[in-house]
């Protein structure tokens, strides 16, 4: 009767998958801080800004595509050796992206970490579900979150400290260490263990989901870099991606073992919950994206004090979120969720009065007031997620989340950094129309781009500097407000569809094909 009594040393195991999800999570942050340096044409690699979109969106696309595949394989052949294998590869990635000589292959890279990824998370979360008894399950979880809260959170500070000291490629080898530790720890300490009725693999239902994904996401990105949608290069992969997702839709209706189970969104609980964690983690990804370059080229601060700024928005989570579920108690998830979603709107808005001259102050406060009204979003929706769901899909759910938050992430940095590229190219045009036509290409492709031109005009390219800043605080300011727009649309829908206080929605029953009607 392990089960009802857990493993006995259930909590040294938690210990460790926490510590071995340390550089899965640390990666995600870290890699913001490093931007503007591997954009730097002499101490990086001279990535575009379309490039640097694809290193963060390379790793988020297929670490979501195959986090339900890995799962399922590390329920059929054993999750302790899932994530070995997960650990490995993670591992050997790091090292190629530390190493990339370009920004090709720093792209395909951080792809194969997005792989190494999705064969650590699931596992981490399958094997404390196995260890525990389910009246420890909920504390377990809780730790494991507050884990990814602190890893989140540090990720930006380690990123500074580590472009102050070394050069860029230290961000990836940061992982080393950790992994090797993680690889010893597992061995030793982490039991094997299996599900006794494993589902069945979705092949076709994966190929569909990323290729779909790839191909939209690939022309939003474009359509960034040639400021326009009406080209066929533009127009050609969304007709496609959205082909594709509509075929991935369809077909994970009509099997008994999709990969993901679209009818789980007919629980407006449901539905409504997975959707405000995607219109978060829109909305976060792409500011944090602008931010990097507003807080280290606009404002002049290093990468080390840039990663201090983001502590506010740390701190708030971490204060926070322990708390939110009070909050929920106390006001009903409907009322919290939706003046969260407002705070959110009101803070991303606030972005858009930022300039050269805005003090710090301001800054950390917008931050601070940010971070605490997404702690009360994430932990509320994500139990309302489980809440909707039969007892025996926790997994799924928590799978379902998670990828609807990397995808939603992924599509923010290429909306919104497509956004703020076309609105640059176009305010800092006139002020490149002297330059020879290869540097004026050069120049027109982002702030770095540009920046990187003026600095071998000598006095000519000083001229640059001025109009390019401004160029890019008017990308900033119409990027930010349709952020804000988009989480204005969430409030919206909380407050429309979300069960308020007192209505106890019945679970809707969802049909696993051939079996009885599962309720919670």
């Amino acid at each position: 009767m392990e089960h009802q009594l857990g493993h006995p040393r259930r909590w040294q195991v938690l210990g460790v998958l926490v510590f071995s999800l340390l550089a899965v999570v640390l990666d995600n942050t870290i890699l913001n801080v490093a931007l503007k340096t591997i954009a730097d044409p002499v101490e990086g690699l001279g990535a575009t800004q379309s490039q640097m979109e694809w290193a963060i969106n390379s790793y988020t696309l297929v670490f979501a595509g195959l986090l339900f595949t890995f799962g399922v394989i590390g329920d059929r052949t054993g999750r302790k050796r899932m994530l070995m294998i997960g650990m490995v590869l993670f591992g050997l990635a790091s090292l190629a992206s530390a190493y990339s000589q370009d920004p090709g292959q720093l792209i395909v890279a951080r792809a194969f970490m997005g792989i190494g990824g999705a064969a650590i998370m699931p596992a981490t979360l399958a094997i404390i579900s196995n260890v525990f008894p389910p009246q420890e399950r909920g504390k377990a979880i809780g730790i494991w979150a507050g884990g990814v809260g602190i890893a989140v959170a540090i990720g930006p500070i380690t990123g500074g400290l580590l472009i102050e000291h070394f050069w860029w490629g230290s961000v990836f080898l940061i992982n080393l260490p950790i992994v090797l530790v993680s690889i010893v720890l597992i061995t030793l300490v982490v039991p094997e263990s299996r599900d006794p009725k494993p589902s069945k693999l979705d092949p076709v239902g994966v190929v569909l989901s990323i290729v779909g994904l790839v191909a939209l996401t690939f022309s939003i990105i474009r359509a960034g870099e040639l400021a326009t949608v009406t080209s066929a290069e533009v127009l050609v992969p969304a007709v496609l991606g959205v082909a594709v997702l509509v075929a991935f839709v369809w077909y994970e209706r009509r099997i008994d073992h999709p990969a993901f189970d679209v009818t789980y969104f007919r629980d407006p609980r449901f539905a409504i919950a997975v959707g405000m964690i995607g219109i978060v983690f829109f909305a976060m990804m792409g500011a944090m994206f602008f931010l990097v370059f507003y807080l280290q080229i606009v404002l002049g601060f290093s990468a080390l004090q840039a990663g201090a700024l983001m502590i506010p928005f740390a701190a708030a989570q971490i204060i926070f979120a322990p708390l939110s579920q009070q909050m929920a108690r106390r006001f009903g998830g409907k009322l919290t969720a939706t003046v969260s979603m407002l705070v959110v709107a009101a803070a991303l808005a606030a972005y858009a009065l930022m300039d050269q001259n805005t003090p710090v102050l301001v800054i950390e406060i917008v931050f601070f007031v940010q971070g605490a009204a997404m702690a009360n979003i994430m932990p509320p929706a994500t139990t309302t997620i489980m809440e909707s769901l039969p007892r025996e899909k926790a997994g799924v759910g928590s799978a379902m989340s998670n990828t609807v938050r990397q995808v939603a992430g992924a599509l923010g940095v290429a909306l919104l950094g497509s956004l703020l590229s076309a609105t640059y190219r176009e305010e800092i045009a006139p002020a490149l129309t002297g330059l020879p036509e290869q540097l004026r290409h050069l120049a027109g492709e982002s702030l770095t781009g540009t920046l990187g031109v003026a600095g071998g005009l000598g006095e000519r390219g000083a001229a640059l500097i001025e109009p390019a800043k401004h160029a890019f605080m008017d990308g900033m300011h119409v990027t930010a407000l349709v952020s804000a727009a988009i989480a204005l649309l969430g409030a919206l829908m909380v407050l429309k569809w979300l069960p308020g206080k007192n209505s106890a929605l019945p679970p809707v029953e969802h049909l696993d094909r051939g079996k009885e009607p599962a309720v919670v």
